[in-house]
């Protein structure tokens, strides 16, 4: 598929997710990247730089000609590479830290702009967005996300779920405007149109990686080792390994026109996989972890090749073979599979026939004969019955929602595995009762972490209970949205004092439909004139009530915010509602704000005292260094004692006021990150215009520090 054709010892430890490439002067490709040291690296084999010395090139000589070394000063989070004029064809260098962004233009050794982000830059991604004309640099932070232009004014600022890991911009809705697909760390991506969450998939660890691979395709990578392809919102495939996905790119490999989804692992090894199946078709090893992976023409002939970087400064770049090579090799390479396909088939038959063999010997057959039971089979008409029912907390054991598996005959279930996303760890779990215990009846507990459908896939033994060999019955079932919510009496519970009213123009039959549709329920819910229904959490014992009148009123009473807007996007999403407003008052909700709105404000201030104080501390320990060597050339060997004794104790509090203003930073960048979450949560309340008029407010009145105007935006929608 393709050859190795350069290998490259840079000695510069490169940051992993950090490495980029980018046509500087608009015709030269220059691989970029993030070392451990806080700078960036700039090799370009094709002509050598000649900085004067300012700006932020290094001065220092490197060892290879060919590289060029960017201080930075601060730990990057973030690099990526792009243009933000349509009209040039050269790209700025993107660095993101975790309190600021810089754009720079390598060509000019100049800065762009430099900007401070209080949410930090964990991901950049540089290109046309939405209904913006021109292009811009789009940072993910802390719960938040800030598109700007190309002198660094912010064009566009919304807020997400968790902190932000990668992004990627796709013409997801197919309108000829790019989409921002957002990976985030509670495990879900979302798909923004400007700043509206138009899609949303779920997965079961943080998304670190998003690349683009087709106009409808788009691959992932997350935390526990998982990388998949999705067609638009449904996802075609997935593997899991052992190791780390450090990074993914899209690259046709094969010269067939489609591009495949490359791996880099944590290994070192590098594979290709079809985009439709996830078949392998290529793979090769490095000897340390990947740290980037790109493709460029990186030896200007023409042919873009596939370039790997590892952790250690490796550089391989891999270049496709002629598309006549590939054929033969591909031919070659289809009845090899074949045949180990076919092998892998006469393989199962043989062991099936083995098993078949064994259960028909006469001398099995007599030993099970003695209970009276057949033993080489069960009834052809056995089927499993399944349930899905709530349980409250008892004694320690805490509420959950369980399965309950029932077989039709007097055949006893052996033994069950389950298959579920973020349900069981590992995604697996197996149920196999005791022998003396086993029945035809089986209870199975499943504890749900997030309110969100999944698919409960289980293989279900079933055999008599003398039976050494056991059927196989496969079975899913869809676990509703909203399963961890059981129905109670209204009369006998304390209704929360928290609530969300809104109005909506359908029957009140729909409303129920949906209400069956995502609850359990023991019996059906029904409902002509009004609805009236209450539910306990079973994962904290709160309660949920739902009212709505004959004018189509709902007012949904929790004392919980973000299920309170779980359940307005459910039912939006399902009545296909486009734009609703409403009306909310959480009392606690609101007091725990007001609490952080006055944090941040403490922390600010505090921050500032600090930065005064290591100013003043930076000038005085100036000064006591010339008069300590001056004391020395005047031979005061008593005035230099005593001097750098002060040095000492100056830069012991200076040591001790870093660690401070560390702290500090720590706890104002998690109350960032709630109010964030506070705006995402009352964002979630209302939709469409409704919403994204709510976080712009919000965003104005954060600016304005008025968070009296905050909180009236959150009850209201409006300032």
């Amino acid at each position: 598929m393709v050859v190795p054709i350069f290998s490259l010892k840079l000695n510069n430890k490169i940051c992993s997710r950090t490495v980029a490439i980018g046509k500087y002067d608009g015709i030269h490709p220059c691989l970029t990247a993030a070392t451990l040291a806080g700078k960036v690296f700039i090799h370009n084999p094709h002509q050598q730089y000649s900085f004067s010395g300012t700006g932020r090139t290094d001065i220092e000589p490197v060892v290879d000609s060919n590289l060029s070394l960017l201080n930075i000063n601060s730990v990057i989070s973030s690099l990526t590479t792009g243009s933000l004029d349509s009209s040039k064809e050269s790209d700025y260098l993107f660095v993101g830290t975790k309190t600021n962004i810089l754009a720079y233009d390598v060509h000019n050794n100049t800065d762009i702009f430099y900007k401070d982000l209080p949410d930090g830059a964990n991901a950049i991604k540089c290109g046309n967005f939405g209904a913006i004309q021109d292009p811009v640099v789009v940072v993910g932070g802390n719960c938040s996300i800030i598109a700007l232009n190309n002198i660094g004014e912010e064009v566009l600022w919304t807020v997400t779920g968790d902190n932000v890991c990668s992004l990627e911009l796709i013409d997801f809705n197919n309108d000829n405007l790019n989409e921002l697909l957002v990976g985030s760390e509670d495990f879900d991506i979302r798909i923004f149109k400007d700043d509206e969450i138009i899609g949303e998939m779920s997965e079961t660890e943080a998304i670190l990686d998003l690349v683009k691979l087709s106009p409808n395709h788009f691959g992932y990578a997350l935390a526990n080792g998982s990388v998949g392809v999705y067609d638009k919102n449904i996802r075609t495939w997935r593997i899991k390994s052992r190791n780390n996905a450090m990074a993914i790119h899209s690259f046709d490999i094969n010269a067939d026109g489609v591009p495949e989804l490359i791996t880099g692992w944590s290994s070192g090894k590098i594979d290709a996989r079809n985009i439709k199946n996830g078949e392998i078709v290529f793979k090769c090893n490095m000897d340390h972890s990947i740290a980037g992976i790109i493709n460029a023409d990186y030896k200007m002939d023409g042919i873009d090749q596939l370039i790997c970087c590892s952790t250690e400064g490796e550089v391989r770049g891999y270049k496709p073979m002629p598309s006549d090579v590939i054929n033969l090799t591909s031919d070659r390479n289809v009845n090899q599979d074949a045949i180990r396909d076919m092998s892998q088939k006469k393989q199962n038959l043989m062991l099936e026939l083995s098993n078949l063999e064994e259960a028909s010997k006469p001398s099995v057959q007599t030993k099970f004969d003695e209970f009276g039971e057949q033993s080489n089979g069960i009834p052809a008409n056995t089927q499993i019955q399944s349930k899905f029912c709530t349980i409250f907390q008892n004694g320690s054991i805490k509420g959950h929602v369980a399965i309950q598996l029932k077989t039709n005959n007097n055949t006893v279930i052996r033994a069950v595995i389950n298959f579920a996303e973020g349900i069981f760890k590992g995604e697996s779990y197996v149920v196999h009762p005791p022998e003396n215990r086993l029945d035809s009846q089986l209870t199975i507990p499943l504890f749900l972490p997030k309110d969100v459908a999944v698919d409960l896939h289980m293989q279900i033994m079933v055999g008599y209970e003398n039976s050494t060999q056991f059927h196989v019955i496969e079975q899913t079932r869809l676990i509703p949205t909203f399963a961890m919510y059981k129905k109670v009496d209204l009369a006998e519970i304390e209704e929360p004092k928290s609530f969300v009213t809104f109005t909506i123009s359908e029957r009140i039959q729909r409303v129920v439909l949906w209400i069956n549709n995502n609850f359990i329920l023991d019996e059906e819910y029904e409902a002509d004139s009004n609805i009236n229904i209450a539910f306990m959490a079973l994962r904290d014992n709160t309660y949920l009530i739902f009212l709505m009148e004959l004018n189509g009123q709902m007012t949904i009473k929790t004392d919980d915010m973000e299920l309170a807007g779980n359940l307005i996007q459910s039912l939006c999403t399902n009545l296909k509602i486009t734009d609703l407003h409403s009306n909310c008052d959480f009392p606690k909700e609101l007091e725990n704000l007001q609490q952080i709105l006055i944090q941040i404000e403490q922390f600010n201030s505090v921050r500032q005292q600090l930065t005064s104080q290591m100013a003043d501390h930076a000038n005085l320990i100036r000064s006591l260094v010339v008069r300590a060597e001056d004391s020395r050339l005047m031979d005061d060997i008593v005035g230099m004692k005593r001097n750098y004794f002060e040095l000492m104790n100056m830069n012991r509090d200076l040591i001790n006021g870093y660690k401070i203003r560390s702290n500090n930073h720590k706890e104002l960048l998690e109350n960032v990150k709630s109010l964030n979450q506070y705006i995402q949560k009352a964002g979630n309340l209302r939709m469409g215009k409704y919403k994204s008029d709510l976080v712009s407010s919000a965003r104005l009145a954060i600016k304005q520090n008025n968070s009296a105007s905050l909180i009236k935006i959150i009850k209201t929608g409006s300032p």
